[in-house]
């Protein structure tokens, strides 16, 4: 496998799959650039050693092939703005409005050293998500070169993502900078962890994350449990909950986790109390209670001033940290007290020396929105990926690399 720094992209078309899937709002305008924003450096690479780019990307999930709501051409300007913001010579960015066909393979054979061509979205053709091979054969033939760096994506067996690097020999086929970074935290993380290692787990459902905790159950010392989910372990313990988040269906599993934590020696530390609320709402009346003797007609929907400080504690003797999922409704300023003192240790212990790695989308909206996102030591733009690669999966994008 070649290292995309060590290699010359001069005078090569380099057919790179990003993840481009971000949120626009009625006026087709960008209301989140983070994903574009984390392939811009592979990109500026390629074109600063003299090669040309092609970049192909998936967008949304168009039901009916090519709609106006699900074209990538809406992307151009704000590529052209990204590429161009510290460039000496202006960067031209093209846009096919095809990934396949005679326009595509024409407009890519005209790109001189230096320009960029977008294709529209891989999506409107169904062979993309089958991982058809025929497919992927077709998009091959665009570049000379393929580089994936479509990290939130390297968990599906896409034509784009895993299946077209059979068409490249191993010295034409590589992760980008962002996949390089994002593979090597996750590896980082799950296989050269220091001591003590604190999983900080959080969101509704523990059956969204029973994988997950169960793979770290290897590996941590410690497993930090808020958000809706806590209330599930907490009613498998014999509390009482009111009407807090409970999968019914899940209180053996949660059982059978502690349990198993316990024979590991491994310390699951779930809140000792909460931040409480009459109704899920932003005007709900609110108070703070042991979390395993909430009031009947109550709901937990933040970790409490006890529970923040013993999990501020265990975070800030940790060495390696993992977070992935909220504390409590963050989005709601009255319960996301849990969350920002959560991403406050984080930043903390990641300044005192620790290895920090932030994941899932809730938790990196909320280091983005308490201003922490530069604190820690780094941030995935995966979220079903990096889960899936905590549980211990094999990334069909990653694998098709490697092999």
């Amino acid at each position: 496998m070649s290292k995309f720094a060590d290699h010359n992209f001069a005078k090569q078309k380099v057919l790179i799959r990003v993840d481009f899937n971000v949120p626009l709002n009625d006026k087709y305008e960008i209301t989140d650039d983070t994903r574009i924003r984390a392939a811009i450096p592979t990109i500026k690479k390629v074109i600063s050693d003299g090669g040309s780019v092609i970049l192909m990307s998936h967008f949304g999930r168009p039901k009916d092939g090519p709609t106006e709501k699900y074209s990538l051409q809406h992307l151009v300007p704000h590529i052209y703005k990204l590429l161009n913001e510290s460039a000496g010579k202006p960067v031209k960015v093209f846009f096919a409005n095809d990934c396949i066909g005679e326009q595509a393979y024409l407009t890519a054979g005209m790109l001189s050293p230096g320009e960029v061509l977008l294709l529209e979205n891989l999506r409107f053709y169904k062979e993309e998500e089958k991982g058809d091979e025929k497919f992927a054969e077709k998009l091959s033939k665009l570049g000379d070169v393929y580089v994936n760096d479509a990290f939130g994506t390297a968990h599906r067996a896409h034509a784009s993502t895993a299946v077209i690097a059979k068409f490249f020999p191993g010295d034409k086929k590589m992760f980008g900078l962002l996949m390089e970074a994002e593979v090597a935290s996750a590896e980082k993380v799950l296989h050269q962890s220091e001591k003590p290692f604190v999983a900080i787990i959080g969101g509704a459902k523990v059956s969204d994350k029973i994988l997950i905790i169960e793979n770290l159950l290897e590996r941590a010392t410690d497993i930090i449990i808020g958000g809706g989910m806590a209330y599930t372990f907490m009613k498998a313990a014999g509390g009482n909950i009111g009407k807090s988040l409970c999968e019914e269906d899940r209180l053996d599993t949660a059982s059978e986790l502690i349990k198993k934590a316990e024979a590991k020696g491994v310390c699951i530390h779930l809140p000792s109390d909460s931040i409480i609320a009459d109704k899920f709402a932003a005007d709900a009346e609110t108070s703070v209670s042991p979390s395993n003797n909430v009031p009947d007609g109550w709901m937990g929907l933040d970790i409490g001033p006890n529970a923040c400080e013993q999990f501020c504690n265990v975070i800030k003797h940790s060495k390696t940290i993992l977070w992935n999922g909220p504390m409590g409704v963050f989005e709601m300023e009255k319960f996301q007290h849990g969350t920002k003192a959560v991403a406050t240790a984080i930043a903390e212990a990641t300044e005192d020396g620790s290895f920090s790695l932030v994941g899932g989308g809730d938790s990196v909206a909320a280091v983005n929105q308490f201003g922490f996102a530069d604190k820690v030591s780094y941030v995935s733009t995966g979220g079903g990926a990096l889960l899936e690669y905590f549980e211990g999966k094999v990334l069909p994008g990653i694998a098709a690399i490697q092999s």
